[in-house]
């Protein structure tokens, strides 16, 4: 089974990340980390439920990596097509402890496992050739966590809960088939529409919020 892991905000610069995020839930997200084997850098919010949100772009102090980076922030121009589409929301990523079996069984969606941090490998990612989202993002990135998940005590937690989390897209059979033959636990309520789009209801100190 596929466990929803964490929404990602897929931002040109992380300050655009953060004050889009600021502006939907009315939370300042505190900086994450660099991750200096992908040359992309993250903010990142508690959601409840082991559940977190992540802001993540490139990092122009990072290192090029030797391989496509992941979440598509190899091609910017993308990426700020999408963020000013207000596709800002971009995807999400599911955790499994047998990610090369998924991959196996969908490799022309999901590429090929890359073990992170090459050096030290802690957990692996799925990441296509090019480094582009699976599925244009309607599928889920994917991580194995090689039994170590996340530490919830490590991601600075705000009052955020997550109360629902929607994907309108143009395959709503297609993709609702796929996530069941992924057997996605928690995945997000698929609707038709006519560009792959996520939404997210967040409860905050402030009431309840819309990420898009």
């Amino acid at each position: 089974m596929l466990r929803l892991d964490h929404l990602t905000v897929i931002a040109p610069t992380l300050a655009e990340g953060a004050a889009h995020v600021r502006d939907c839930l009315d939370l300042d997200v505190p900086f994450g980390t660099r991750h200096l084997y992908m040359g992309t850098h993250n903010h990142r919010l508690q959601l409840g439920g082991n559940v977190y949100l992540e802001i993540v772009a490139l990092d122009p102090d990072g290192t090029a990596p030797a391989r496509a980076r992941w979440f598509g922030l190899d091609n910017q121009e993308q990426v700020r097509a999408d963020w000013e589409d207000g596709r800002r929301l971009r995807g999400w990523v599911a955790s499994t402890d047998a990610i090369q079996t998924v991959v196996s069984a969908h490799r022309a969606i999901y590429g090929d496992v890359v073990p992170l941090p090459p050096e030290e490998p802690a957990f692996g990612f799925a990441i296509r050739a090019d480094g582009s989202l699976p599925l244009g993002g309607a599928a889920p990135s994917l991580i194995d966590h090689r039994g170590d998940p996340t530490a919830m005590a490590d991601i600075p937690d705000m009052g955020a809960r997550l109360r629902w989390f929607g994907l309108a897209c143009p395959d709503p059979v297609g993709v609702e088939a796929l996530y069941y033959d992924l057997s996605i636990d928690r995945p997000p309520a698929v609707t038709q529409g006519p560009r792959i789009r996520y939404s997210a209801r967040i409860d905050t100190p402030t009431g309840l919020k819309e990420l898009i």
